[in-house]
């Protein structure tokens, strides 16, 4: 099958393979418990916070893993800060903070000579363009990911079901909660590369979201939701060789398709037989 085998004997779209693979490994282990805390919108909030730093990394010519890690950082401090000392609720002061911050990694990347072609790389990603490096990089978010996810897996889930007794079992549930704030974070900055700041919730959410009809236990979502990313990765891949399309954005609408798909075959075979 040439087709299939074609575009990855070209050495950058193998590398995109790769570093989408391991993108999807962060985004299945920490989006199963996104969707499960119904934080989906915490997670656009920070995708959206992290773009002044990756912007001002951008423009100087510094790291934009760890600008957009500062920045991302400083959004989540200030959701936090607005919904202890404000008026305002937690869903107001994160629509409002990240438009402001969409705004401000704008104007900032505006100052750019190549402001159109820098805004389309933060916004949609390149995962093209990853090379050796950002490759390290995403296997070592992703070992943080699991190993953080493994070590606190019992706290995780006495928090999201009870955090009076998860407080009463000596959990620390808010020791949890900040644990999978910085786990979205780290998903969110590490995934940016391969799809934007725009795109990684998608990737963040959809395979887990695929995934929930056929598994019984949050283990199993996460494996089973690994392995939706991985084949979103590789039919974005193969969808933007073969159509000459955006790989970034071809990749987060293979994993939506892939999450109404499983929703979709899901119902039909719980669906009850028509009577003859």
């Amino acid at each position: 099958m040439p087709w299939l085998t074609e575009p990855f004997t070209a050495d950058f779209v193998l590398r995109a393979l790769v570093g989408g693979g391991l993108a999807a490994v962060i985004c299945g282990v920490v989006g199963t418990w996104v969707v499960i805390r119904g934080m989906a919108f915490l997670g656009e909030a920070i995708g959206h916070g992290m773009l002044p730093g990756v912007a001002l990394a951008t423009v100087v010519g510094a790291p934009v893993m760890l600008g957009g890690a500062v920045s991302a950082v400083a959004m989540s401090g200030l959701v936090g800060v607005l919904q202890r000392r404000g008026r305002l609720s937690y869903d107001t002061s994160i629509g409002l903070l990240f438009v402001a911050m969409l705004s401000l990694g704008v104007i900032i990347v505006s100052h750019s000579r190549s402001y159109a072609t820098d805004a389309t790389a933060i916004l949609f990603g390149d995962v093209l363009a990853i090379d050796e490096a950002d490759l390290v990089a995403l296997l070592v978010a992703a070992a943080v990911a699991v190993v953080v996810t493994a070590t606190l897996h019992r706290s995780f889930v006495a928090a999201a079901f009870d955090r009076r007794v998860a407080a009463t079992l000596g959990l620390r549930p808010q020791l949890a909660q900040l644990a999978l704030v910085a786990l979205v974070t780290l998903a969110v900055v590490s995934s940016y590369q391969a799809v934007g700041s725009l795109l990684v919730v998608g990737l963040l959410l959809a395979p887990s979201v695929a995934a929930t009809p056929w598994t019984t236990s949050i283990p199993t979502r996460m494996v089973a939701a690994v392995g939706f990313g991985w084949l979103a990765v590789l039919i974005g891949l193969l969808c933007s060789w073969h159509a000459d399309t955006a790989a970034g954005a071809s990749i987060a609408a293979a994993a939506i398709a892939l999450a109404a798909l499983s929703s979709l075959v899901a119902q039909t075979r719980t669906r009850p037989g028509r009577p003859s």
